[in-house]
């Protein structure tokens, strides 16, 4: 079985020439496999779920852990999660846990099923570490998702805090986005650990426009109404945010007691990039509309988790996702003022080893910087 695992999901990570979709899709379903099998936690040279779960309350308890944290009343075994996009549909939610995720966020999810725009609409551009995505919300919609995570944890007795990422049906109206985002709430409000609505992906039409603050305000105020759980509730943003756009939605976020924001999802800006040709189907990537993830967009993700952090001196929690590629690029995030991370681009590039070596490497940056705990390195460029 280690010898499966290394063959199966290693090569699958290196195939850059294959059609990325496809090899996605082949990931997924390994790694949902793989994690149904007996002593699956040696199988991801990580400790069992149990095992995990009992180590993480004991760590909690005697606060040695210098990467722990308790946000939302919710505890983080490490600041490090897969972002949403990655498991839709909560295939492989067992496995993201035994990978040594501190926390994962499922979807984008939509009240009604879809099967998203017309393929091919992934694509990989190796020399800019970087991923050209249209795929349009693709998913089983969220009463299949609220089953299948019934079906995983009958009681969301979760290893690792699961988010749920919520988007608008295509083929609901801009104007009925508010219902559209409750219905999906509804069904699953009691199973997420958190949630998030996203009006910031660049590939359903219209829906970046619900980020002006006149159209967000209904959903936010509408989520909040229906929050009887009282669940962590974020938005997420675009990097392509004006500065007073971002001032706006961070100071509607803090009116509406949101619990933080993720920045950032995909930018549709071309200009950092260095790939001209997308080499599987030999047209200009100038033409092929989606959102970049990745490399190009790491510098003006953290600039945008700069600006927020200064703006709210701290006190509205970020996540912070977007060309993570290494310890460095984590650091980076933190530093500026992130509490949590995501990633999504960076794992498909680096394999994963990627999340020890990030993980180990924070732990060294706090030593280096003689600092006892992550906490003391969140906005840590702010104070110097």
């Amino acid at each position: 079985m280690q010898q499966l695992y290394q063959f199966g999901v290693r090569s699958l990570f290196k195939t850059l020439k294959a059609d990325p979709e496809r090899v996605h899709r082949q990931t997924i379903d390994l790694l949902a496999w793989l994690a149904t099998k007996p002593n699956s936690g040696r199988l991801f040279h990580q400790p069992t779920r149990l095992a995990a779960q009992a180590a993480m309350n004991s760590t909690f308890a005697s606060g040695t852990s210098s990467l722990c944290q308790s946000l939302w009343n919710i505890n983080f075994f490490n600041p490090l999660g897969l972002a949403a996009g990655f498991d839709k549909d909560g295939t492989a939610a067992r496995a993201w846990p035994l990978l040594g995720f501190g926390f994962a966020e499922l979807g984008t999810v939509t009240y009604h099923p879809q099967p998203g725009n017309p393929k091919p609409r992934m694509f990989r551009l190796p020399a800019d570490r970087a991923a050209l995505n249209r795929m349009g919300f693709n998913n089983q919609g969220a009463a299949a998702l609220s089953n299948t995570l019934r079906a995983l944890w009958p009681e969301d007795n979760y290893p690792i805090p699961i988010g749920i990422n919520l988007g608008k049906s295509k083929i609901t109206p801009l104007e009925e986005a508010s219902t559209d985002y409750l219905q999906s709430f509804e069904l699953l409000k009691t199973q997420g650990s958190y949630f998030v609505v996203n009006v910031s992906s660049p590939n359903t039409p219209g829906l970046r426009s619900l980020q002006a603050t006149e159209q967000l305000a209904p959903i936010l105020e509408t989520l909040q109404n229906a929050n009887t759980e009282n669940k962590p509730l974020l938005v997420k943003i675009s990097p392509d945010l004006a500065t007073e756009d971002i001032v706006d939605i961070v100071q509607l976020a803090q009116d509406c007691n949101l619990a933080g924001i993720i920045a950032t999802n995909t930018t549709v800006d071309r200009s950092a990039l260095t790939t001209r040709t997308i080499t599987t189907i030999g047209k200009s990537v100038t033409d092929e509309a989606g959102g970049i993830s990745g490399a190009p967009v790491q510098q003006r993700s953290t600039e945008v988790i700069r600006q927020i952090y200064a703006q709210t001196k701290g006190t509205l929690p970020i996540i912070g996702v977007g060309g993570i590629f290494n310890a460095d690029d984590a650091w980076a995030k933190i530093t500026a003022g992130a509490s949590l991370l995501q990633t999504y681009t960076g794992w498909v590039y680096e394999g994963p080893t990627m999340i020890k070596n990030i993980t180990s490497g924070l732990v060294e940056r706090l030593h280096n910087n003689n600092l006892e705990h992550i906490s003391n390195a969140i906005g840590l460029d702010h104070r110097c």
